[in-house]
C-alpha cells in the first residue's frame, strides 16, 4: 500500500514527456504537483473521432465533424494583416472551403507533398458556403503511436502561458496517456465492494481511465457518474461527521435563563409583531443555546425578512445569562447602521452598546477595550476591527456574523477563539442559498430559514428599460419625489473607463443634476473611495430625507435601510450579477409604500445578461433567483470568493446534479446511522478516505 501511495505521489517531472521545465508550468498553471494530481485533472469534453462523416452530413448546429477527402485549389489571398490561405476540400458528396490565418507557410509545405487527409474541425456558414478554419489534418495512412486508443480525443483546459511552453490540450492528452498504464493497477478503491455492486458503479481505477480515454460513450457516462458520486458522497460524509463531532464533543455555554432584558424588550419595546417564521427561528436557536453544546447555526433570510431583530433577541439571551455578545458586519456602513438601530432599540434597557471599526479614534478605542475586559460593555458591534488581537472580552458568549460569506475563514476563526469555551455562533446571510448548495456547503451546520416577509410589505415591481425610455424614467422619478419618496441610483463605476462604455457615477451624476436641479432636489453621492465620515454624512442626510436622490456604487448593496426610499434605479444592470441585483433591489420596499426597481441596460445584451434581467423581472423570490444563479454561474460565486475552495468539485455540478446531491446525502446519513464512527471492517475504505479529507481540509464546522 505504501508503494502504491508513493507512486501516486511521485513528483510530476518524473513522468515521461514532462521534465523540470514543463513540471514548473504544470504546478504554477494547474496546481499539478504529482502523478495523482494529473490523474484527477479531467478533460472538459471529448471529441468522438470514431466516425467519418460526409460533406453532405454537415448541419447548422455547428458541431465538430470528421471528414475524409482531398484538398485542391490552394491559394494565398490578401497581404500582411489580411493574409490568409484558402483551399477547397472535396469528398464524394460535395466540397467546403478551408481557411488558415496562421501557420500558412507550414500548411503550404505540407500540401506540396500530400493532398489526401482526414480533417477535423467545426464548420461555420460564411456567405452561404460552409468552411472550416484551421482544421486539424491527419494523414489517413499514418500509424497512431499512442499507448491508448485515440477513438475519443480528450480536450483539457489550458492557458496562454502553458501553450507558449508547449503544453496545449494535445500535449496534456499525451502525458496523461503516458501516465495511465503506470498507475492503473495501483489506484486504491474508496468505496466498499457491496456499495459498488449494489449501485452498479464502476471501480475507481476504471472510472479514472475512462474519464480520460473512454472505451465508448457508455463508459464515459459511467465514469463521470462514479467520479461525481465520489465527490458528492464523501463531501456529505465528511460534513455530517463534522456536525456529529461538533454536537457530541464541543462543549458550549448553557444559556438557561430567558430573563428581564429579553422579556422587557419583547413585551414593552418591540414596535411590531414578529412573523411566525421569526418566532420559529428564535425557538430553534433557544433549543441550541440550552443544549450544552456550542451552537453553529446559519440563519438564511431574504432581504428585508427581519434577521437583525432575531440577532438582537439572541444577544439579549446571552446578556440575561451574564455573557457578552458581539456582531461583525463586512462594511462600515452596514456595521454603523446595525449599531445605531440596536443601541436605540436597547436604550430603555440600560445596556452598554459600543461600536468599533478601523476609524474609531484612539481614546474611544481604549475606553471600549477597557469596557470589554471589565465586562461593562454588553454588546460590541463593528467591522473586521473586532478580530484584532487587542480586542479581548471578559466573557464572550455569542458571536453574530452578518453577511458571513464576505469574511474569510481565518477572520471568523479569530473571533471564535476569543473565549476559552467557544462562544455560540450565529451566521446570517441575505443571499438565499439553494437547497442543494446549502445541503452540501453547510452540511455541518444547523440551518434556519425565514421564509416569510413582515406584514404590510408589498412586492417590489421590477421593470427592465432601454435608453430610449430614460425621459419617461425621469418623469416617473419626479412624481415619486413629489409624493415625498426617495430614490437610489446605482452605477457600476465611479469614473469613466475608456474601454468599458458604461455609464459611470460622475457622468451620470452630472446628467441627474441637470434634470433634478438643486435646491429643488437634494442629491447625495456615496462610493467606496470616500472617507467613512463622508459616506456616513451622506447616508445620514438621505436617511433624514434631506436629500431625495442618492447616487451610489454598489457600496450600498448590503443592509442599508431607508424605509422612505421607494425606487432603485440600476444603470448598466446587465453588468451586475443576479445576487447583486437582488441585494440592490432589497434596499427598497422596506416600508409600506409600493416600491420599484428599474433595470437600465444597453440594447446589445449577451445571452446570460438577458437571462439575468428576465429573471429579476419575473420574480421577487430570493430562493428562485439563487437557483437560477446557481444554474448560470455554478456554486463558486454564490458561496463567496473567500471560501471558494470549499466546493472545489472537479466534475460534479450542484446545479445540474441535484438528484445526485440529495441521493448521496441520504446514503451518507444511512451509513452514519448504522456506523457513526465508520469503525466496522466493511467501512474501512470510507474511514480512510474521510480521514485523508479531514487532514487536508480546514475544520469548517468550528468556524463557519
Amino acid at each position: 500500500m505504501t508503494d502504491q501511495h508513493d507512486i501516486l505521489q511521485t513528483p510530476i517531472e518524473y513522468l515521461k514527456g514532462v521534465g523540470p521545465k514543463r513540471a514548473e508550468v504544470l504546478r504554477k498553471e494547474f496546481n499539478i504537483d504529482t502523478f495523482d494530481d494529473l490523474l484527477h485533472y479531467y478533460p472538459y469534453r471529448h471529441i468522438d473521432k470514431s466516425q467519418i462523416y460526409h460533406v453532405s452530413d454537415i448541419v447548422e448546429d455547428g458541431s465538430y465533424i470528421q471528414l475524409r477527402g482531398r484538398i485542391s485549389n490552394v491559394q494565398v489571398i490578401g497581404q500582411q494583416r489580411t493574409k490568409r490561405l484558402v483551399a477547397q476540400f472535396t469528398d464524394e458528396t460535395g466540397s467546403i472551403d478551408l481557411v488558415w490565418f496562421n501557420g500558412i507557410k507550414w500548411v503550404q509545405e505540407l500540401l506540396q507533398t500530400k493532398r489526401d487527409f482526414i480533417l477535423f474541425g467545426k464548420p461555420t456558414l460564411f456567405s452561404g458556403r460552409w468552411n472550416i478554419t484551421h482544421p486539424e489534418m491527419i494523414d489517413p495512412h499514418a500509424q497512431n503511436d499512442s499507448q491508448v486508443p485515440m477513438r475519443f480525443q480528450p480536450l483539457y483546459n489550458t492557458s496562454d502561458i502553458a501553450k507558449r511552453k508547449t503544453l496545449d490540450s494535445k500535449a496534456l492528452a499525451k502525458i496523461v496517456a503516458n501516465l495511465l498504464p503506470i498507475v492503473h493497477n495501483i489506484i486504491p478503491e474508496t468505496l466498499p465492494d457491496d456499495m459498488l455492486n449494489n449501485l452498479n458503479l464502476l471501480p475507481l481505477r476504471d472510472a479514472l481511465s475512462n474519464i480520460h480515454y473512454p472505451e465508448s460513450n457508455q463508459h464515459l457516462s459511467r465514469a463521470a457518474l462514479r467520479l461525481k458520486f465520489d465527490e458528492l458522497f464523501f463531501t456529505q460524509l465528511k460534513m455530517l461527521m463534522l456536525k456529529q463531532i461538533n454536537t457530541t464533543k464541543s462543549k458550549g455555554h448553557i444559556f438557561s435563563t430567558i430573563g428581564d432584558n429579553f422579556n422587557n424588550f419583547y413585551k414593552n419595546h418591540l414596535s411590531f409583531e414578529l412573523t411566525n417564521a421569526q418566532k420559529r427561528v428564535i425557538k430553534e436557536i433557544r433549543a441550541d443555546l440550552g443544549s450544552g453544546h456550542q451552537m453553529n447555526r446559519l440563519l438564511q433570510g431574504d432581504v428585508g425578512s427581519g434577521k437583525t431583530i432575531i440577532a438582537l433577541f439572541v444577544m439579549l439571551i446571552a446578556i440575561d445569562n451574564r455573557f457578552q455578545a458581539c456582531m461583525m458586519a463586512p462594511t462600515e456602513i452596514l456595521a454603523t447602521q446595525h449599531y445605531e438601530k440596536i443601541s436605540k432599540q436597547v436604550a430603555p434597557l440600560g445596556l452598554r452598546v459600543e461600536f468599533l471599526s478601523g476609524s474609531t479614534k484612539a481614546t474611544k478605542r481604549r475606553q471600549i477595550l477597557e469596557g470589554l475586559q471589565n465586562g461593562d460593555v454588553d454588546i460590541l458591534i463593528g467591522t473586521h476591527a473586532l478580530i484584532e488581537d487587542p480586542v479581548q472580552f471578559q466573557n464572550l458568549g455569542l458571536v453574530v456574523i452578518d453577511e458571513q460569506h464576505r469574511f474569510g475563514v481565518e477572520q471568523r476563526a479569530k473571533l471564535w477563539r476569543k473565549n476559552a469555551i467557544p462562544p455560540h455562533v450565529l451566521v446570517m446571510t441575505a443571499t438565499p442559498i439553494p437547497r442543494t448548495l446549502a445541503m452540501t456547503l453547510y452540511g455541518d451546520l444547523d440551518v434556519s430559514v425565514i421564509d416569510e416577509l413582515p406584514k404590510g410589505r408589498k412586492p417590489i415591481i421590477t421593470k427592465h428599460l432601454f435608453e430610449n425610455k430614460r425621459l419617461s424614467l425621469y418623469g416617473f422619478l419626479k412624481k415619486q419625489i413629489a409624493a415625498g419618496r426617495q430614490v437610489f441610483i446605482v452605477y457600476p463605476l465611479i469614473k469613466e473607463s475608456e474601454k468599458s462604455g458604461l455609464l459611470d457615477l460622475m457622468a451620470g451624476g452630472e446628467a441627474i443634476r441637470n434634470t433634478f436641479p438643486e435646491p429643488e432636489y437634494g442629491i447625495g453621492v456615496v462610493h467606496g473611495k470616500m472617507k467613512p465620515e463622508e459616506k456616513d454624512f451622506e447616508m445620514q442626510r438621505f436617511a433624514k430625507n434631506q436629500s431625495q436622490i442618492l447616487l451610489s456604487t454598489t457600496v450600498i448593496e448590503v443592509g442599508i435601510d431607508v424605509p422612505n426610499a421607494t425606487v432603485m434605479v440600476i444603470e448598466n444592470a446587465e453588468r451586475f450579477g443576479l445576487s447583486q441585483l437582488h441585494q440592490l433591489r432589497g434596499r427598497v420596499g422596506r416600508g409600506g409604500d409600493q416600491s420599484y426597481c428599474i433595470l437600465m441596460s444597453k440594447y446589445e445584451l449577451s445571452s446570460d445578461g438577458r437571462k439575468r434581467l428576465n429573471a429579476m423581472v419575473s420574480t421577487n423570490d430570493g430562493f428562485e433567483i439563487a437557483n437560477f444563479d446557481l444554474q448560470l454561474r455554478g456554486p463558486g460565486d454564490i458561496q463567496g470568493t473567500q471560501q471558494s475552495g470549499m466546493l472545489d468539485f472537479k466534475i460534479a455540478d450542484i446545479s445540474k446534479d441535484e438528484k445526485l446531491v440529495s441521493y448521496t446525502r441520504k446514503l451518507a446519513l444511512q451509513v452514519l446511522d448504522n456506523d457513526p464512527n465508520l469503525s466496522r471492517p466493511e467501512h474501512s475504505r470510507l474511514a480512510k478516505k474521510v480521514t485523508e479529507m479531514l487532514k487536508s481540509d480546514t475544520n469548517w464546522s468550528i468556524i463557519s
